[in-house]
């Protein structure tokens, strides 16, 4: 496409980084370990969305002002980590078992419509995330084009379609690995407060980090 420079640096680079373990993938696992390979579809799905909203939030110079806002990117990073912390107390505190080892009656009440907006809210509210899109996507933007926010659109496009395919790997390699051994009442407790505690950590990681 016009406007864009090195695609294939630009491709390799990002599939790297879709590698290498993150937020996002921290919450994926929590999920499709905790609660089966639907929920893993479904988080994944979630969390895409919310990088599609910080490709057009980027495209369309708004990010900027989260990078230029100490006070913004505060509020924003310390709302999403009171998200994390609070999904975080609910795992701990839930007293149902995994959905792997559940009755048939008990899966019907899985809400995969909270575990979606959990995705999104999880990812819209981390303002480094938001500064990522700002810094990696336009050192492959020709900046002597004048409108540079289709370039923009198919870079994020690009790099959020390969995030995807990852985040269905790892869910479905995590799930089948977990599906038998949460057949065991006990294990599946203390693998649900294990998924607790890991987004309770994630909560903290967020509200401690820096802009930078």
């Amino acid at each position: 496409m016009q406007g864009i420079i090195h695609f294939e640096t630009f491709l390799l680079t990002g599939i790297l980084l879709n590698l290498t373990p993150g937020n996002d993938t921290i919450f994926i696992l929590t999920k499709s370990i905790g609660q089966g390979k639907k929920a893993g579809i479904i988080s994944t799905l979630g969390i895409s969305t919310g990088s599609v909203i910080h490709t057009l939030l980027a495209a369309f110079g708004l990010s900027i002002i989260i990078a230029k806002s100490i006070i913004l990117f505060n509020v924003i990073k310390y709302v999403g980590a009171v998200y994390l912390l609070y999904m975080g107390y609910q795992m701990l505190t839930d007293k149902s078992q995994l959905a792997t080892s559940q009755t048939k009656e008990t899966k019907q009440i899985v809400n995969y419509w909270k575990i979606y907006r959990d995705g999104i809210l999880t990812n819209v509210l981390n303002p480094k995330v938001a500064l990522f899109f700002i810094a990696f996507l336009p050192q492959f933007i020709d900046s002597s084009k004048q409108d540079s926010v289709l370039p923009f659109l198919a870079l994020g496009t690009t790099f959020i379609t390969t995030a995807t395919i990852w985040s269905f790997i790892l869910v479905s390699f995590s799930a089948a690995f977990f599906a038998k051994l949460n057949q065991n009442p006990r294990f599946s407790s203390y693998l649900h407060k294990l998924c607790g505690t890991a987004l309770i950590g994630l909560g903290i990681k967020v509200a401690f980090s820096e802009r930078r």
